[in-house]
């Protein structure tokens, strides 16, 4: 089973890997699971970086080799995914969330989330 991991839940894998949800942290931790992340995700957290904010303290280089390292995959954005943005259903405007879950959604990979709002996609999402 291949689970894909919203930003928020990278960001946990990464720093505090035993903070996850208990779903995920079983999940990852069985060799038939495979943990996928956006290069996407990368973005929003460089924004926050650009943007001074004294409460978010991520290093993308190592953050991105720290994942890689412990097993995580990323996956890269194509015009596919681009194109499924156009597809769901208009919940809400963070292109953020949109472009990841339109990757899942094009590959048929479950969507790991803790966002209640991202929770509302139809397909394989799955709220934590």
């Amino acid at each position: 089973m291949k689970l894909w991991l919203d930003t928020q839940l990278l960001l946990r894998a990464a720093a505090h890997p035993r903070r996850l949800p208990a779903a995920v942290r079983k999940s990852s931790n069985v060799t038939q699971h495979e943990s996928l992340f956006s290069a996407a995700s990368f973005l929003p957290i460089s924004l926050k970086i650009s943007l001074g904010r004294a409460d978010f303290r991520v290093e993308p280089r190592g953050l991105r080799c720290g994942l890689m390292e412990s097993g995580h995959v990323e996956r890269t954005v194509t015009r596919e995914h681009s194109g499924g943005v156009v597809a769901l259903p208009d919940l809400h405007r963070d292109a953020f969330d949109r472009l990841p879950i339109a990757q899942a959604t094009c590959k048929g990979i479950s969507r790991v989330t803790a966002d209640a709002v991202v929770g509302q996609y139809p397909g394989q999402i799955r709220r934590v």
